[in-house]
């Protein structure tokens, strides 16, 4: 395993705080002892309304390749039966008893959803940290790119979303417009979409303190982590978004509100039958046409091959972007780009990290629709 990534930047390391006894008693898990620490809140970064900032973010290639799932024949399990017909045991098919699973399953995340919220209420009352679901039913059903993760949210970045959430944070529930350079106090801004825990983000927000930076995730920790080295480390050029990145893009930033937009190594989907869930997809990329100002650079970066590929592909066909590379290849990690300690592994295993940026066009062809302001 590579080593951490070093930097000059403050590094904030804690235990996380201990799980209450009646989370754990839900859980059927032996309820830890007492301590004088504070107390431990399990947190869930899902959204309710379907699958997810992409949270996606960092996430090794490697890892994520090993996810379970697919049918029989992609897993080399099951019977040669099931394998032929891409019948995956328990999927939910006829011969596995397919709608109880369904119901058990739905009634299973609905479960789920509910304690979320009940944890993050007691967690942040009266809105004094970020919301479970902030744009709740307000918006259609639809297939999204981000992948539920469940993980603890520590005291100290509870304690940070608390303090600094009302001037630094941001619930996308669709319901009203924001001015990016009203937050910033005119500063140009640049979208990040996914940042993980934040450490390459407020490494990017110190070097460069003129441009502000909107960063958007369903990760709790994760905010919590980016507020807590924002504050530590006195960068006032950083806002955090709770929610889904295409609310925020479609129904909140007015049109040519962006200076850039930057998302780092999203969830691939490796199976093919998970290609839909990619961000980077033409109704994205017109969407984000829309919202960035001429000139301004989208810039993704993956270690998947294939959605470099992918991406490369895409947005050469656009009608809206030009390659900032005269070969009209993939281009050199930029320097503003730093290297998180999950890239490091990667390449340490081998895993070739491709970055794409592409300029916006000065004059979008008509044929682009154009979302709601």
């Amino acid at each position: 395993m590579a080593e951490p990534e070093k930097t000059e930047m403050t590094q904030i390391a804690e235990t996380p705080a201990e799980i209450p006894a009646e989370a754990s008693a839900k859980t059927g898990a032996e309820a830890p002892a007492r301590t004088s620490a504070a107390p431990r809140t399990e947190i869930s970064a899902e959204h309710r309304a379907g699958t997810p900032a992409d949270t996606h973010a960092e996430v090794p290639a490697e890892t994520r390749a090993r996810t379970p799932g697919g049918t029989p024949a992609e897993r080399g399990t099951g019977t040669p039966a099931e394998a032929a017909r891409g019948v995956s045991a328990g999927s939910g098919g006829p011969e596995s008893g397919g709608a109880p699973v369904a119901r058990s399953q739905d009634n299973s995340a609905k479960r789920l959803a509910a304690h979320h919220g009940t944890v993050m209420s007691r967690m942040f009352p009266n809105g004094t940290g970020p919301a479970a679901d902030p744009a709740g039913s307000h918006f259609e059903r639809r297939i999204r790119s981000f992948q539920p993760r469940r993980s603890r949210v520590t005291a100290g970045q509870a304690d940070a979303l608390r303090r600094k959430w009302a001037a630094w944070g941001l619930d996308v529930d669709g319901q009203r417009s924001v001015d990016p350079a009203a937050l910033f106090g005119g500063l140009p801004v640049v979208l990040e979409i996914g940042f993980g825990m934040g450490e390459a983000t407020a490494q990017m927000a110190a070097a460069d303190p003129g441009t502000g930076i909107l960063a958007v995730d369903v990760h709790t920790p994760g905010q919590g982590n980016l507020i807590r080295l924002a504050e530590r480390n006195g960068l006032s050029n950083i806002r955090v978004a709770n929610g889904d990145a295409i609310i925020l893009l479609r129904e909140m930033l007015p049109a040519a509100s962006l200076d850039g937009l930057r998302v780092y190594f999203p969830d691939p989907w490796p199976k093919t039958r998970h290609h839909k869930r990619r961000l980077i997809q033409p109704e994205f990329l017109d969407l984000a046409a829309r919202r960035l100002r001429p000139g301004a650079v989208l810039h993704c970066a993956t270690d998947w091959e294939p959605y470099a590929e992918q991406m490369l592909e895409l947005l050469t066909a656009h009608p809206a972007y030009e390659n900032t590379q005269e070969d009209g290849g993939y281009a050199p990690r930029p320097a503003q780009r730093p290297l998180t300690r999950f890239e490091g592994q990667g390449l340490d295993k081998g895993h070739t990290v491709h970055d794409v940026l592409f300029r916006r066009a000065a004059h979008l062809p008509a044929s682009t629709p154009t979302p709601a302001a």
